[in-house]
């Protein structure tokens, strides 16, 4: 699915390098075709983390339809579910340590990083927030699926990431959609709210959107520069208790950020009272935020997920493979209206996820060709070896 050339490119030549270990006589029947590509069971499970944690933005939506105005309890709702990942990442220390596994651990510098990047996590679900509070949920995760040409962007300039047609094509559609929607933001505007307001919140989607496309490549790149394996373990994917961890630390730092935001907007003082107000009654807003946190929780430790074991492009990825399912779920749940601009924008969206799978799949196969050609000429030059040292008197 989601392939960084480059590093798919790098690999390639170093396989080129490594002499064949098949006997010479045995080369003629080794020439297979390539097996296909299968993602692992670690990528499929944080994908499915991914669809099941969608039940965070349209809760959030319920949270300032009924009365919530607290951007920073909004955010930390977001990042707070970091300490469900405690029972389990224990289990999985102990079980590895039991097995003679050794530096589960996160290295420092990588914890480090971790904890700078959930800081900016943080004010990346501030401004999300806001938008969110003047935008319906449907708009708002219109403009969220724009963090995929951020995210593709940013992993060009840091990662390596190397456009084709097709990636160019999802890149410019995803900018598209959402410009569609600023035609006619009257019709899609929420009772109450103003037209400046609906802009600021329009323009507040894409800068989260652009600081999320943001944080996802740098993730990668702090896991390629500090959390790197040496030896047998750097051909396999990292166990899961590298990926908890990781959530873990950035739960941790952006949850401080949010509790000093919380702190200065003296946000704790009105919990009670805003409780006693909500819409839905004092329990159903506990019950609200709490569970938003868990949905959000499984969100992100899916996205970290994909990155971790595929690639923050794929993470952005999943992350635009929530549109239509945010736009399901507005409807039923919000009774939100779903007019032209949004149906149009919408399609967009779909039309630039399709070609940026399709043209992954193309690069694939071209990967596919290129490493079983340089396996051809490897067994090539091992049976003329293997000839003359047979003809050598």
């Amino acid at each position: 699915m989601a392939t960084i050339t480059a590093s798919a490119s790098s690999a390639m030549q170093e396989a080129a390098k490594t002499p064949t270990a098949s006997p010479p006589r045995a080369t003629a029947a080794s020439t297979a075709s390539p097996a296909r590509y299968r993602p692992s069971p670690l990528v499929i499970f944080s994908a499915c983390l991914v669809l099941i944690g969608a039940g965070g933005p349209l809760l959030l939506r319920v949270y300032f339809v009924h009365g919530g105005q607290r951007l920073w309890l909004s955010a930390l709702l977001q990042i707070s579910g970091w300490p469900l990942l405690l029972p389990p990442l224990c289990v999985s220390l102990f079980r590895g340590r039991r097995h003679g596994i050794a530096n589960l651990l996160l290295p420092l510098r990588l914890v480090v990083a971790a904890a700078v990047l959930g800081g900016f996590y943080a004010v990346s679900c501030y401004v999300y927030a806001m938008g969110s509070q003047a935008l319906p949920l449907s708009t708002s995760s219109l403009l969220l699926a724009t963090q995929l040409a951020f995210t593709a962007v940013f992993a060009f300039l840091f990662v390596g990431l190397r456009f084709t047609p097709f990636s160019a094509n999802a890149v410019l559609l995803l900018i598209i959609g959402p410009a569609v929607l600023g035609v006619g933001p009257g019709a899609g505007k929420p009772a109450g709210v103003t037209s400046k307001a609906y802009w600021t919140g329009f323009c507040e989607g894409i800068a989260a959107a652009a600081l999320a496309g943001l944080v996802l490549p740098l993730v990668e790149v702090a896991m390629e520069r500090y959390g790197r394996r040496t030896g047998p373990a750097a051909r396999t994917p990292p166990p899961y208790s590298t990926v908890m961890q990781m959530q873990a630390v950035m739960g941790a730092a952006g949850t401080i950020v949010c509790l000093l935001g919380m702190a200065i907007k003296s946000d704790f003082g009105a919990l009670r009272s805003e409780a006693a107000a909500f819409g839905l009654g004092e329990t159903n807003y506990y019950l609200v935020l709490v569970w938003d946190a868990v949905s959000w929780q499984l969100l992100n430790l899916g996205i970290m997920g994909l990155i971790t074991c595929a690639s923050s492009l794929l993470a952005g990825i999943m992350i635009a493979v929530l549109l239509p399912l945010s736009q399901i779920l507005a409807v039923m749940f919000l009774h939100e209206k779903f007019d032209g601009p949004k149906g149009i924008a919408l399609v967009l969206s779909l039309w630039g996820f399709a070609s940026y799978m399709y043209g992954e799949k193309v690069q694939q196969k071209k990967l596919e060709a290129q490493k079983s050609e340089l396996l051809q000429q490897q067994q090539q030059v091992g049976s003329k070896t293997g000839d003359l040292e047979l003809a050598a008197p």
